[in-house]
C-alpha cells in the first residue's frame, strides 16, 4: 500500500506508467450544483473552503490541460432518471438523496462545466461504474487510463477509483482536485485507496501527460 510522506502519498511501485493522451480520460465526479447548496456549506465549512481555495481551481487547471492535449473528458452527476426518484438505489432512498431528473442541482458547476460534446452520465448510486454504462463507454473510446477528480473524496471518488481498478483501468487520483467534508476525511481516503491508484497533484499529472 502507498504511504504518506511529506504531505503527499508516495507512488506505489510499478505505477509510473506514461499517460498517453489518446488512451487517457479525465473523469469528473459529482462536481454539481448540489454541492454548492447553502446547507452543505453551513454544515461542512471545511468542504466549502476546500472547494473555493483548492479543489475547483485545480480542477479547472486539469480540464484545461486535458482539453489542450486531446484527452476525453467525462462527467458523472447524481441525477435520478425520474422526477420522483423511484429509480434510485436503495442506499440513496434510505439516505434521502434525491436530485430529480432535469433539476438545476444536477447541473455541473459552471466554473468546470462540460464543453462541446463532452459526455455527462447521470447516476443514482455512489459508484459510477455500478449505475451507469461508463465501463462500456470507456472501452468504446479505447481508454486505458482514468484520471479522477471530484467530490467527495471518501465516497463517490473512492468508489470510482476502486471499481475502475477492479475493471482493469489504470487509475490516477488528482488529489488537489478532490475534496471531502473535512480535511481529515479527505486525507484518510487518499491513504485508504492509494493502493489502487496513483495519487498526484494536478501539476504532477500535467507534467506526466
Amino acid at each position: 500500500m502507498s504511504s504518506q510522506a511529506g504531505g503527499t502519498l508516495a507512488r506505489h511501485e510499478g505505477r509510473d506508467r506514461k499517460l498517453e493522451p489518446r488512451k487517457t480520460a479525465v473523469l469528473v465526479v459529482d462536481a454539481q450544483n448540489a454541492e454548492l447548496e447553502p446547507e452543505i456549506f453551513e454544515n461542512h465549512p471545511e468542504f466549502a473552503a476546500a472547494l473555493k481555495s483548492r479543489a475547483l481551481p485545480a480542477m479547472r487547471r486539469l480540464l484545461e490541460a486535458a482539453r489542450g492535449r486531446g484527452l476525453e473528458v467525462i462527467y458523472t452527476v447524481i441525477e435520478a432518471l425520474t422526477k420522483d426518484g423511484r429509480d434510485r438505489s436503495l442506499d440513496h432512498k434510505l439516505s434521502n438523496i434525491l436530485v430529480p431528473r432535469g433539476s438545476r442541482l444536477a447541473q455541473v458547476i459552471e466554473d468546470v462545466a462540460p464543453q462541446d460534446d463532452e459526455i455527462v452520465l447521470p447516476k443514482t448510486s455512489s459508484g459510477v461504474f455500478n449505475s451507469t454504462n461508463l465501463d462500456y463507454v470507456l472501452r468504446n473510446l479505447g481508454i486505458e487510463n482514468v484520471i479522477v477528480a471530484g467530490f467527495v473524496t471518501d465516497q463517490c471518488v473512492d468508489m470510482a477509483i476502486r471499481d475502475g481498478a477492479d475493471r482493469g483501468y489504470y487509475m490516477v487520483c488528482a488529489q488537489d482536485a478532490c475534496a471531502a467534508y473535512t480535511q481529515e476525511r479527505h486525507e484518510t481516503a487518499l491513504r485508504a485507496f492509494g493502493g489502487y491508484c496513483r495519487v498526484q497533484d494536478v501539476e504532477e499529472i500535467v507534467r506526466d501527460l
